[in-house]
């Protein structure tokens, strides 16, 4: 899903309008994602500063040997700044490129859902991204390449009183979303990303949970999208789904809401196969339902809670359930956007069998309507 979009808008729009207010219109140097794009690997792993928007997500489900379970984000995101002013400032201070990131923990042992999130600028290597390879950092959070195919994968966090440092290994290769290289937001040109996933991630590793530290063992998901485009105008949001099933498939899927709660049709999604190979979803393929609500205490946001999930034609039949209610980041220090991203459990069936896994959920657009464009 395009999250970086609405999460690095609004945040630039609050804090960078300057920069354009008083400027002409231009056109803009960023390029656009267009159908037939090639992607090529590792060169796609790392940053694509021809475009304006881009971010690498991860999400995973630990285990620690006592049977704790915990679930964690950790996500950067890149925005080019399209303002012929910033381009044309020689000094290394110059702000080109936003670097945020944010970074969760859910610990269902506790009850504790905890967030930690940042903000920087490439100038004197505060942030950055290196092109061609993975390797994006934000001060000491970072998630590099650790082998040269690019299989494996070091993510290292550390808020106030809670932190990773995890291992992430490849089973599956890249799954490319969308039709021709392209993943549709809208129905107009410009509408569209490049978007691709890593969607079986072994991971082992350590966290630190107040004065705790213990070893893990897991499954991590990872997104890498990017564009220069704005979602349409009618859009006030989106729900992201990925999800692991225990069967060794996969399943992505987005639906991009409008204000009356219905799913534009050009929300998609993606059915991952045990071998890597993998089929494009259109929206009607999916049949998505809400079954439960939470309102949250602290913005007052009422979002879905609990969902069915099936996929008619593969006979599939699934039930969500939240591993905890509150799971909301409210980040007012980084982005100011406030958005539920959760780890959910899976159950149900499979042509008749029964079937488990895990996912993550994403709701945008609850707390407040998606509205900004652009920041020119």
């Amino acid at each position: 899903m395009l999250r970086a979009i609405l999460v690095v808008m609004m945040c630039l729009i609050s804090s960078l309008d300057i920069l354009a207010a008083d400027s002409p219109p231009f056109t803009s140097q960023f390029s656009p994602a267009k159908p037939g794009y090639v992607y090529v690997f590792p060169r796609d792993h790392g940053s694509h500063d021809q475009f304006q928007t881009e971010w690498w997500y991860f999400t995973g489900h630990l285990q620690g040997g006592n049977g704790r379970r915990v679930g964690y984000e950790l996500t950067f995101f890149r925005r080019g700044i399209d303002s012929p002013d910033v381009w044309a400032n020689p000094s290394e201070w110059s702000m080109r490129h936003l670097y945020l990131a944010h970074f969760a923990l859910t610990d269902e042992h506790a009850e504790q859902f905890r967030f930690s999130e940042k903000i920087s600028r490439a100038g004197i290597h505060k942030a950055g991204a290196r092109a061609n390879v993975l390797d994006v950092w934000i001060d000491q959070w970072h998630v590099k390449a650790v082998s040269p195919d690019h299989r494996k994968f070091h993510l290292q966090a550390e808020a106030e009183k809670f932190s990773i440092d995890l291992i992430l290994e490849s089973r599956k290769p890249p799954v490319m979303h969308g039709v021709d290289g392209v993943s549709y937001k809208g129905q107009q040109f410009g509408q569209t990303s490049h978007y691709y996933s890593l969607t079986r991630l072994h991971t082992i590793g350590s966290i630190r949970v107040d004065e705790t530290t213990m070893p893990v063992e897991g499954v991590s998901w990872m997104d890498h999208e990017f564009g220069s485009g704005d979602l349409a105008e009618n859009l006030v949001g989106w729900d992201w789904f990925s999800l692991q099933l225990d069967n060794e498939h996969e399943i992505m899927a987005y639906g991009l809401r409008r204000a009356d709660g219905t799913f534009d049709p050009a929300s998609s999604g993606t059915f991952v196969l045990p071998n890597g190979f993998s089929k494009p979803l259109a929206f009607q393929d999916l049949q998505i339902s809400v079954t439960r609500h939470w309102t949250s205490p602290a913005s007052g946001a009422r979002y879905p809670h609990h969902w069915t999930f099936a996929i008619p034609d593969e006979g599939i039949e699934l039930t969500l359930s939240p591993r905890m209610s509150n799971q909301e980041l409210v980040t007012t220090r980084s982005t100011g956007v406030t958005y539920w991203e959760g780890a959910v459990d899976v159950t149900g069936q499979w042509k008749g069998h029964d079937i488990h896994g895990q996912g993550y959920v994403e709701l945008t657009g609850y707390a407040e309507p998606y509205s900004v464009r652009s920041e020119k």
